[in-house]
Formats: C-alpha cells, structure tokens, sequence
C-alpha cells in the first residue's frame, strides 16, 4: 500500500471516490474524496514539499496552526478531521466547490461577495494573529519581489542579471515606500483572492465565506490583503464591487485611519503587483507555465496604478530610472507563449 492508501485505510476512506483537483502554480495537491466515507472531505498531499526546500512538518504545520486559528475566531476555515504531519499527509472538511471566482465566472453579481469577503476579512484581521508566523515586513517584501523581478522578469527583459549597484538601489527603494507601514503586526494571509474563498450562504454573518489556502500567511499591515482582494491579479474587479467592500472593511474596524490606509494599500499593492507580474514570468521559464502570462498586463496595469499614489513613491524613482515605461509589460522575448 502506497502512504496515502495507508491513512486513507487508518481514517476510514478507502472505499472513498477520488477526484483530483485541479493543481494551482503550488506543489501541494488535492483530491476530493466523497461516496462511501465518513463525510465528504479533501486529502491534501504535501509529499512534494521537498521540491520547494521544505520537509512535509514545515509545509504542513503552518497550515494547522492558522486552520485552528481562524476556526477559534469563529471563522470559517476548513475543520482538521486527521493528520499524519510525518507523511505530509492530512485530512480536512469539504467545504464544497462554490468558490467565489466560480460564482463570479459563472455571472453572480460581484458587489455581495466582495462585500462579504471583506466582513470576513475585517473580522480576521481585527483578532491578534497566532504565535509564530512569518514577518511579511519590508525586508521580506523588498527580497521576495526581487527575487521575480530581478532575477526573473530583469534578466528576460535586458538579457542578462541587473548590475550589483541596481539591485541595491531596487532594495533601497522598497525599503523607503514598506518601511513607513511597518509595525502593525496584524495577520495577513497573503493570497486573499476569490479562488480561497468559499460561497458558504448557510453560515451565519462573516461564516459564510470560507477561507482556505492560508499556510503562507505572515504577520505584516493588513491592507496587503485587501489588495490581494480588491486589486486581483488574476480578474478584474468593477469600481462599484472595489468600493463597496473596502467601504465595508473600514466600517467594520471604526478605529482605523481610512487615509493612512489607503496609503498602505498602494505600497502594499507596488510591491504585489511587480512581484506578481514578474512571477508569471518565473513560472513560464522555469516551471514551464506560460499561460499565467495572460494576467501580466493586468498586473502592470494595476502597477501603473500604485505608482500614481505619493506612498510609492521610492518605487516609482526607481522604475523611472532603470526600467522605461514601454518595457513595463511581459518581456518581449516571452510575447508569444501567453496562453
């Protein structure tokens, strides 16, 4: 018996139907498991962790840890129902397959939902966040970004690695536009978009939507995360569904500055839009993914967007400098493999 047979054996799902799903740009992989069982719940296999430098425990204990936190707030996260952490193995409540981009692909109207998701949100983040997560803080930013834009999108634009000098002025830059918002220490989740979010109409108030794929979640200014939801990098969003949730958001947490937020939300939303732009890049030349491209433009448009904001403004002298605006797209070079 392979591993997964084995714990499927020990948790009572042998006789279960399983269905893959599909697979996202992570290294996790997911099967649903329903019929003969003894609810419907979802095998998550972290067995390829090691492809990404880590052991099963590290990929598996955050996700744990911020599961039971979020359903100790009396949020929606998907319910543990067993685990074998040593073989990266776990077993969790489905929580169904109406995903909020499902909802939203098929036609539903955006405004409840984003506004929905943001009351979850602003219930989240108005909670201290759990002991030992990750800083996502400027330091952590400004290197993560570089590590797609300067080492993936720069090298495929230009032909070759950026001078020594330029990585240090791209580090200088991040650190001047992050540095102001840092300290809130709040819990961000890091990728808060509607393919994490479940339509769970059932539940009552924030419970209706559910929150999954949180294991990368850090601590850092919560105002990432409603970029990561209002500034999708992957679907456009309608100013009246944008506005609306935001307006939600800031109602539901009276005691935050509404200016000192946005402005946090516009260096929050540089670093996550060149990041992201240049990810996609990463995942075509390396991962053999080229149809992330597609989102490229979206991304360096809502870049473009940022950059008009007096927050990122560090960023914005950097670009100016360096990276002329018609190359501020997908490089040329990748132009004909966006599927």
């Amino acid at each position: 018996m392979t591993p997964i047979d084995t714990f499927l054996a020990a948790t009572g799902y042998t006789n279960a139907s399983r269905a893959a799903l599909a697979q996202d740009a992570g290294h996790r992989r997911y099967t649903r498991l329903s019929g003969d069982v003894p609810q419907p719940a979802l095998l998550m296999d972290c067995t390829d962790a090691p492809r990404v430098g880590l052991t099963p425990e590290q990929d598996l204990l955050p996700f744990l840890r911020i599961a039971r936190h979020i359903a100790g707030l009396g949020l929606s996260a998907p319910a543990i129902l067993a685990e074998d952490v040593a073989q990266g193995l776990i077993l969790v409540e489905d929580l169904g397959h109406d995903t909020h981009a499902g909802l939203l692909d098929a036609g539903a109207d955006p405004v409840p939902l984003y506004v929905a998701a943001a009351e979850a949100l602003a219930a989240l983040h108005a909670a201290p966040p759990p002991a030992g997560l990750p800083e996502w803080e400027a330091p952590t930013m400004g290197r993560m970004a570089g590590l797609t834009f300067l080492d993936w999108w720069w090298p495929t634009t230009f032909g070759g690695p950026p001078a020594e000098a330029v990585r240090a002025g791209f580090a200088d830059a991040m650190q001047a536009m992050l540095a102001p918002f840092a300290g809130a220490g709040g819990f961000v989740h890091r990728d808060y978009f509607p393919a994490n979010l479940m339509h769970l109409p059932d539940r009552p108030g924030p419970r209706r939507v559910g929150i999954i794929d949180f294991q990368d979640a850090g601590r850092g200014h919560p105002a990432y995360d409603l970029v990561s939801l209002l500034q999708d990098a992957r679907r456009d969003v309608a100013a009246p569904a944008r506005q609306a949730a935001l307006g939600a958001y800031l109602a539901a947490r009276p005691g935050l500055d509404a200016g000192a937020f946005t402005a946090a939300m516009a260096a929050m939303a540089a670093q996550r839009h060149l990041r992201v732009a240049s990810l996609w890049v990463r995942l075509a030349r390396r991962d053999g993914k080229p149809g992330y491209l597609r989102h490229g433009p979206r991304c360096w448009a809502l870049l473009a967007e940022a950059l008009r904001h007096p927050a990122t403004a560090p960023l914005a002298r950097f670009l100016d400098r360096h990276v002329p605006g018609d190359l501020r797209q997908n490089p040329a070079l990748l132009k004909d493999t966006a599927a």
